[in-house]
């Protein structure tokens, strides 16, 4: 759901409409169920995970100045497009969610005092 708040971390109003229409005109929303967006959602997960299995750390630190760097943009994109359309089936304002977990870990862990 799009944030209401006056200064958002995200807005995501602009994609939830893009992504409601290009779901609608597929007449995709009968399969945009929780269950189904978090299996998807998995699957990139796993793509992405797949460009970096295998490599070094040094690899995997430097493969965005590599040909795979398009790749990494592709899988990172649909990750965020399957985490957005999970969020907006499942009401979730994401801008909200964020700023509360951002709140959370702040008390959770707290910098460390400096001598």
């Amino acid at each position: 759901m799009a944030t209401h708040s006056e200064n958002p971390l995200i807005d995501t109003a602009r994609l939830e409409a893009v992504l409601t229409e290009f779901a609608r005109a597929r007449d995709w929303d009968s399969f945009h169920n929780p269950r189904n967006l978090l299996l998807a959602l998995t699957g990139e997960v796993g793509e992405l995970a797949e460009i970096f299995q295998w490599k070094t750390d040094a690899e995997a630190e430097a493969i965005m100045a590599t040909p795979e760097a398009e790749h990494v943009r592709q899988e990172v994109a649909d990750v965020f497009l399957y985490l957005m359309r999970i969020a907006m089936v499942l009401g979730i304002d994401l801008d909200a969610a964020v700023r509360n977990k951002i709140e959370m870990n702040a008390r959770k862990y707290p910098p460390k005092q400096r001598d």
